[in-house]
């Protein structure tokens, strides 16, 4: 009897161990995966959450030593950064060889519902992503943008921004030397520029944001790093007329054959005063700062110049692009144009201004821009020839710049912009 009892306890101990051992797994698989669920989960406020881990590394971002700790707010938009597009079910589908737009801004509201008023009525817009690039985190501006559904819209916010940072830098630091201190003396940190004057970060802020925002939509986010069509930039201050986007598509289609030279096309003359010349041609002319695009080789061109972009003592893009990059390529560089404007500069108030104690930078806040039949519709005749303007006044090789732009630290950052997207072993020459 004794013995025939054996077995069985052996039996039922096997069973027993089993049975822990399924528990025992069953146990570390579900810990093991509210872990993960927890890691995977960001707080970022009352944004759309639902595919963000799909773009989890929608940033092709590596490291660099030489940019400055993120801190919280930074973070945080960082994070907002991966979001996919919104309005994704009201227009599922971007159309073949479509235009991407994207808008530059800083914290004009007043300005921002103008535009974004202007692209509502845009011919095409529905069939193309807008991408709305943020210096600096401001929730009017933000409330603005949630209430566009005309097309699908991202947006981008960025996170080394001076605006960010109160108490280093990119931001004001506490030892910063100001005005024209002398720093041996003052004992202070900073690099004036070539006319004495010490950085200011609310300037810096314009030529910061640009060159981020550029490596960012070319090269950082996967919506974009792949497209090799043209991108359309305009801003805050831009009024864009009904037909802009039909008549870019009709620019960008005729510029390899009637302009194989011009590097990009532009929907307002150079001189942001004209509104055109009214002829039934085509101009070629100075490359302008309103409602410009270009493609992927162009923008390579302008990423090998980055150390001349971060070097040159100017705060200012678009003088910096126009006094020492452009005239750094070898030969002149032209833009393509309707002999009739599709977009105006309505801005009365510059660097950022326009939210302050007087909110008038637009009269009565409203503003009457004139848009006429012939603007409601592509107006660009296939056959036109091309004028070519030469030897047109504006900024140029040889010109020093305004300053604002000498700190090294500025330089730096500027360069590390560059190759935040790259690794070593494949970042373009500097």
């Amino acid at each position: 009897m004794a013995a025939s009892k054996k077995p069985r306890l052996r039996l039922r101990d096997v069973a027993l161990c089993r049975l822990l051992s399924v528990v025992f797994v069953t146990l570390c698989g579900v810990l093991l995966l509210i872990f993960l669920l927890a890691s995977n989960s960001t707080s970022i406020g009352t944004h759309d959450v639902g595919n963000v881990d799909a773009y989890r590394h929608d940033l092709k971002f590596a490291k660099w030593p030489d940019l400055p700790q993120l801190n919280d707010l930074s973070l945080r938009l960082e994070k907002l950064n991966r979001l996919p597009p919104r309005n994704l079910d009201l227009h599922p589908t971007l159309a073949k060889d479509h235009i991407i737009v994207v808008l530059y801004v800083h914290n004009r509201p007043q300005y921002l519902k103008v535009v974004v008023e202007s692209l509502s009525r845009v011919a095409g817009i529905s069939e193309t992503l807008l991408i709305v690039s943020h210096d600096g985190y401001f929730e009017d501006m933000n409330k603005i943008i949630d209430g566009i559904r005309f097309c699908q819209v991202k947006q981008i916010y960025a996170p080394y921004s001076p605006h960010l940072f109160s108490d280093r830098f990119p931001g004001v630091s506490a030892n910063d030397c100001k005005d024209k201190d002398d720093a041996l003396k003052k004992r202070c940190e900073g690099n004036p520029d070539q006319y004495g004057n010490h950085r200011s970060p609310r300037i810096v802020s314009l030529k910061h944001h640009w060159w981020w925002m550029m490596n960012t939509v070319w090269d950082g986010l996967r919506e974009t790093r792949d497209h090799s069509g043209h991108v359309l930039f305009i801003e805050e201050d831009h009024f864009i007329f009904p037909n802009a986007y039909r008549n870019l598509q009709v620019l960008t289609s005729l510029k390899p054959r009637k302009c194989p030279d011009c590097y990009a096309a532009n929907l307002a003359p150079s001189d942001v005063n004209s509104r055109g010349e009214g002829w039934a041609t085509l101009i070629a002319e100075r490359m302008g700062n309103v409602g410009y695009s270009f493609n992927r080789t162009v923008w390579r061109k302008i990423h090998n110049k980055a150390k001349e972009f971060c070097f040159f003592d100017d705060y200012n893009w678009d003088i910096t692009m126009w006094a020492t990059v452009y005239p750094s390529f070898g030969s002149p560089v032209y833009t393509l144009r309707a002999p009739r404007t599709s977009a105006v500069h309505f801005g009365r108030c510059g660097l950022h201004q326009g939210q302050g104690e007087n909110k008038a930078c637009i009269d009565n806040g409203m503003v009457n821009i004139n848009v006429e039949d012939p603007d409601t519709v592509s107006n660009i005749e296939l056959d036109w020839e091309v004028h070519t303007y030469q030897n047109q006044p504006g900024y140029k090789a040889g010109f020093k710049g305004w300053g604002g732009w000498g700190d090294d630290r500025d330089r730096h950052l500027c360069l590390s912009f560059a190759k935040m997207y790259h690794s070593k072993g494949t970042a373009y020459p500097l």
